[in-house]
């Protein structure tokens, strides 16, 4: 912690030198540098200032003060938001503690690609597939909200992936390079005809990793298209194919963490080395999708999509060879209907549906160093999820915004063995219809204060690999988890746009929480277990102590702070005989603070700091073992070298983990053997440049 405040008293001396500067230089109070930032994934675009929820939006200029590597460091600068990497490609991602059921991947978090969903019906969320160039920005609101997305207990991402209308025809190449063996390239094309806009994305991205037996590999090319066919109305195509591969190496007790961490899991006297057997994942995915948006009239319009993907993946491990292949197909429409100009009352009512259907085959046999032996299950798992939703919005006096929202969420599975038993028939699971309320306020106190108050249900089905685990067993008593979420908060900035704080107090109490248990043979199955209760504070704030301006040498200075303070706890919670009650939530730190700087300097040179804090966390349900906190320092440094009406070059150097810590990111929770660790790789650094013209 002393480290932390060091850096924070950095900071303010900075701040102060920074100010110091700025007497003579802020006097144009015309100066805006944080912008109108909108909010789209609520169905229509509005100013995030005024909407009645914990929603952050990360622009394209903020992710790109990041490493692009991937996603983890951009999405850990959201308050509330923890993402992890157990290994180069294998990602993990929960909102406000829903990874206490994701041993891997994307849980109780349903993500959208701009209108499409990238969660099919069985949970499956292949976020680790898609390259970080593809992202132009991202929206993600917080705690449960399934009044117009559907089932979901932890909260919605939403990534913007197509470039709007508006953009011109344009070309760009990026390519960097860095420690153990980091190689990305990517290339885009986007060519306007009249109101046609084309876009193509092509991304490598290959990397040797810090641990023994961690390479990886991905292929990836998204195509989008979109035409103007009339002022109000759009279609659209949007279509990805991703080709990943990744080794995992295996996670390490605390012993094997301090004697070598870069290690890969060794041999026990009964088990092969993850090496030995060739342990990894391969995900090949073919997304595409279709959306018309359509204004009826002045009052009415009409917003339709229809999507699927197929997916094949193989996960050679330890114990066994799985493989899936997997088949889905969705429809997503909705009408708004918009009060008359002349009511005094500006209300909006949406209606629509979302349905989806995945279809898998999921495979076992033995794994043979990494080569498919003899079957040892061979199951199809069928999922249907539909929902149908309602939304009320009315802004009363011009200060107060209203928000009133109601889902229906149907869900359904149906499975078949097909060995070692041959089932003739499938087995039906239906879960009963579920509704999701959610009522919401904000009032304007002043132009630039905004007070907001909500309550919200959560509901989450179990998903395909938890209704069907890794030991094989279809677990039809496996129940969905629901809960309450009570919030209120505010945001506040100046009227200069210079500042923006945003705070947010909840509580969320889950019943029936989902739970990943382990055999000893390390296959995994999972419980309802009882209750969470789950207070919280977060705040975020932004501060251009000086503005932009072409005067002073430090060009601008801008800080950020992300603070995330999350005391949560097991309620009632009993299982295998273990009595857990009132334990420590696994897998989340009680605190975390991202702290970041920017600074702008002549000749279109900036510097990018930031540091990351986290807290110890419990590795298991007992909270009998503890990974450490850690301290994390990353830079960047920028530079646009040729910059004209046609051209841009940009030049770019940065490191991670400067601080050099030892820590793992990506724990394997409630691991057999105490093998909880996964260690990250030590200082490493990269550079890079993109051209656009």
């Amino acid at each position: 912690m002393i480290k932390r405040f060091t850096f924070l008293a950095l900071l303010l001396v900075v701040n102060l030198f920074a100010s110091a500067q700025t007497k003579d230089t802020t006097a144009d109070k015309q100066t805006h540098t944080l912008g109108t930032v909108e909010v789209r994934g609520y169905l229509d675009r509005r100013p995030m200032l005024n909407v009645p929820a914990s929603v952050s939006v990360i622009t394209q200029q903020q992710i790109k003060l990041q490493p692009e590597l991937s996603l983890v460091s951009t999405l850990n600068t959201v308050a509330g938001v923890r993402m992890e990497e157990r290994t180069p490609g294998s990602y993990r991602l929960s909102i406000r503690g829903s990874l206490l059921r994701s041993p891997f991947g994307v849980r109780d978090v349903k993500v959208y690609v701009d209108e499409f969903p990238l969660t099919d019906a069985g949970g499956n969320t292949y976020l680790n597939t898609i390259d970080f160039n593809a992202v132009k920005g991202l929206e993600i609101l917080k705690g449960p909200d399934g009044s117009l997305f559907g089932a979901n207990s932890g909260g919605v991402v939403v990534i913007n992936a197509v470039p709007p209308i508006k953009d011109s025809t344009g070309y760009s190449f990026g390519l960097n390079g860095g420690s153990y063996g980091l190689l990305h390239q990517q290339a885009a094309v986007q060519q306007k005809f009249n109101n046609n806009l084309l876009s193509i994305n092509q991304a490598f991205q290959s990397y040797d990793g810090y641990r023994d037996h961690s390479y990886m590999r991905r292929t990836y090319l998204q195509v989008a298209d979109q035409w103007q066919y009339r002022p109000n109305s759009q279609l659209k195509f949007f279509s990805f194919y991703s080709d990943l591969n990744y080794q995992t190496p295996g996670g390490l007790t605390l012993a094997q963490y301090r004697n070598n961490p870069q290690a890969s899991r060794p041999a026990t006297a009964t088990l092969p080395s993850a090496i030995q057997q060739n342990i990894g994942i391969s995900t090949k995915i073919l997304y595409g999708g279709i959306s018309n948006s359509s204004q009826l009239n002045n009052r009415l319009k009409h917003v339709i999509s229809v999507f699927g993907n197929h997916v094949d993946f193989a996960n050679p491990f330890i114990t066994n060879y799985e493989q899936r292949k997997e088949n889905s197909l969705g429809l997503r429409t909705y009408l708004e209907w918009n009060a008359a100009k002349e009511n005094p009352l500006n209300w909006k009512v949406n209606v629509g549906l979302e349905w989806q259907k995945t279809y898998s085959d999921i495979n076992n046999y033995d794994n043979l160093a990494g080569v498919k032996g003899n079957p040892q299950t061979l199951d199809e798992v069928n999922t249907d999820q539909h929902v149908f939703f309602a939304r009320y919005t009315a802004t009363i006096l011009k200060n107060l915004y209203a928000e009133a929202a109601l889902s229906l969420n149907y869900y359904s599975y149906r499975f078949q063995n097909n060995y070692p038993i041959r089932q003739i028939n499938f087995t039906n699971r239906d879960f009963s219809p579920e509704l999701m309320p959610r009522v919401a306020l904000s009032y304007q106190i002043t132009q630039n204060f905004i007070w907001r108050t909500s309550v919200s249900r959560g509901y989450s089905t179990p998903t395909t690999a938890e209704v069907r685990p890794t030991d094989n067993v279809i677990n039809t008593d496996l129940n969905a988890q629901t809960g309450t979420n009570y919030e209120t908060g505010f945001r506040l900035r100046d009227a200069y746009d210079r500042f923006l704080f945003d705070a947010s107090v909840f509580y969320y109490r889950v019943n029936d929480a989902i739970v990943r248990q382990l055999h000893p043979d390390e296959t995994e199955y999972y419980v309802n277990a009882g209750t969470t209760r789950q207070p919280g504070f977060e705040f975020y704030g932004t501060y251009w102590v000086l503005p932009q301006n072409s005067t002073t040498f430090i060009r601008g200075l801008q800080l950020n702070e992300a603070f995330t303070y999350s005391p949560f706890k097991f309620g009632s919670y009993n299982v295998g005989g273990n009595n857990y009650s009132n334990n420590r939530l696994t897998g989340v730190p009680r605190t975390t603070s991202i702290s970041s700087v920017q600074f702008l300097f002549p000749e279109r040179i900036s510097t990018f700091l930031q540091y990351n804090y986290t807290a110890k966390l419990p590795l298991n349900d007992a909270n009998s073992a503890f990974a450490s906190g850690y301290h994390l320092l990353q830079a960047k440094l920028m530079w646009t070298c040729l910059s004209g009406k046609k051209y841009r070059v940009e030049i770019y150097v940065g490191g991670d983990n400067l601080l050099n810590r030892h820590y793992s990111l990506g724990n394997d929770l409630n691991a057999v053997g105490n093998r909880y660790y996964n260690p990250a790789p030590l200082r490493n650094y990269y550079a890079g440049f993109n051209v656009r013209f």
